[in-house]
């Protein structure tokens, strides 16, 4: 061990701080998207604002993790928040939708970075004794992000401006850099590895292309346009491009190898299936509140809570019945619950009370909070500590790439559905309609000038758009069902204290 025990703790926090950041950084900004758009506007681009920054993320955390295995996690570590900030300080001077999408990419170039790393110093300097017990503290902060992301986005938004939900990272991260830099102590041998950079951009570029296909297609060139038939044709290529690739690669971005294990396959499908249909409440719900309730930012944070509080007590339950039951009876009561609370959302209309609304919040919180905690362990049950860094990673991945479809398609089908439900609100097109900016609806100031009749179509509109979401959304939601069936009978039994916990088929 190269860093002195006395700087340990020095070196957990920063590394904590820095995960806080990241993992804040979604939820905090998903509160204060209604005022961003208001001032900013572009609703019909607000996708690209989560997307992405997960788009970068996924894209750098297998690139990240192979480049601190051959070169050292410290400077990567610190790449990572360099990178981080200088995006969050550009996040805050952005002056169109555009523009806060592409600083937010390279926020999450950084994010891509702290992740993996983070985890991977802590396996480095401590025995694998305390690693659970650190592991368990990473996880708590992850949950006290969700809690305190919404809230304290929607605080900003209100009592300085938007801008600070950005800003607020500049001095946790100069803390973090601090810390890192004068504590840590890392050993100088590393080992040499090849970087599978063929497998990384194709997939990458696969996915951006099918990304960018399904955004501008029906909306700014028709389906059937060559700029259109020509993403789809990239994102064709290059996926098989990467399959051929990663098959050939001695040291692949994404190991099909690993799916030949039935509880890896199922859990990594089922978390692909969860985060794209999770990612959808995170968004369009502080959008709901603001502009059909017709609240303020603080209250789009508020309304979150419910479901973010639901999310840490199922991650928390879900980890203690891994030990008195299988996965898949775990993750059976966790369908359940998460399903009913997206079919609960897909109701939604503007006579929901708030009480209601919270309820439906937190049920849906609640049943994905297992999958957290439950499929984290799963995807590696199979897997000896030379193989569980790369099983972790892919599947993170896998979660990572349904939240960035997710946001994408169900982006879509709401900005059409929004659309559409003016267009008949108002007898024609939505632009026919002297409110067809329908952003104003999401500011207080801006709705009291709308007469009554008015508003209440477009907020009616806007409900409607955001309940038909989230019945499209069932659909993954129910797809996670069925693989959670086919999930094997498989549980983590843990051995008497004298001897050395392991995990058995049962």
């Amino acid at each position: 061990m190269h860093t002195k025990e006395s700087n340990l703790k020095l070196v957990v926090v920063g590394l904590l701080l820095g995960i806080l950041m990241s993992a804040m950084d979604n939820t905090i900004v998903a509160s204060a998207m209604g005022t961003i758009v208001s001032e900013l506007g572009g609703l019909d681009k607000i996708v690209w604002v989560t997307s992405a920054y997960m788009v970068m993320v996924m894209a750098g955390t297998p690139i990240f993790g192979k480049l601190s295995d051959m070169y050292g996690r410290k400077r990567f570590f610190i790449f990572g928040l360099i990178v981080f900030l200088a995006g969050s300080a550009l996040c805050g001077t952005a002056t169109s939708i555009t523009q806060l999408s592409i600083y937010r990419a390279i926020q999450g170039i950084g994010g891509g970075a702290l992740m993996p790393i983070a985890f991977t110093i802590v396996f480095d300097i401590y025995p694998p004794q305390k690693r659970g017990k650190l592991t368990g503290l990473f996880g708590a902060v992850f949950g006290i992000s969700s809690v305190i992301g919404p809230l304290l986005g929607a605080y900003i938004t209100d009592y300085l401006s938007w801008q600070w939900v950005f800003y607020i990272n500049l001095p946790i991260g100069i803390v973090a850099f601090a810390l890192i830099m004068t504590s840590y102590k890392e050993s100088v041998s590393h080992a040499k590895q090849r970087i599978d950079w063929g497998g990384a951009f194709t997939l990458v570029g696969s996915i951006i292309c099918l990304m960018f296909a399904l955004e501008l297609g029906g909306n700014q060139y028709a389906w059937d346009s060559a700029a259109i038939l020509g993403l789809f044709a990239g994102f064709a290529v290059l996926l098989i491009a990467f399959i051929f690739i990663e098959r050939f690669a001695s040291e692949p971005v994404i190991s099909f190898a690993m799916f030949g294990k039935r509880l890896f396959a199922t859990s990594s499908v089922i978390g692909l299936f969860y985060g794209s249909t999770f990612i959808v409440a995170t968004v369009y719900i502080p959008i709901f509140v603001q502009g059909v309730y017709g609240g303020s930012a603080t209250n789009s944070g508020l309304i979150l809570m419910p479901m973010m509080i639901g999310t840490v007590l199922g991650s928390q339950t879900g980890g203690l019945l891994t030990t008195k039951t299988s996965f898949r009876n775990i993750m059976i009561l966790s369908a359940v619950c998460f399903l009913a609370g997206v079919f609960c959302l897909s109701t939604l209309s503007p006579d929901t009370s708030r009480l209601m609304l919270n309820i439906f919040m937190a049920l849906t919180g609640f049943g994905v909070g297992f999958s957290f905690s439950v499929l984290s362990m799963s995807s590696i049950h199979h897997f000896d500590m030379r193989q569980r860094g790369s099983a972790t990673s892919t599947s993170t991945f896998m979660r990572s790439l349904g939240m960035t479809l997710g946001i994408t398609i169900f982006g879509i089908i709401q900005r059409n559905g929004f659309t559409n439900s003016l267009s008949d609100a108002f007898g024609g097109s939505a632009e026919s309609a002297s409110f067809g900016d329908s952003r104003a609806a999401l500011t207080p100031e801006a709705r009291a000038k709308i007469p009554a009749a008015v508003l209440d179509k477009i907020t009616g509109a806007l409900s409607d758009s955001i309940s038909h979401t989230f019945m499209w959304a069932l659909i993954p939601a129910v797809l996670g069902v069925v693989f959670v069936f086919l999930m094997p009978k498989d549980r983590l039994t843990v051995q008497p204290k004298a001897a050395q916990p392991s995990t058995e088929r049962g």
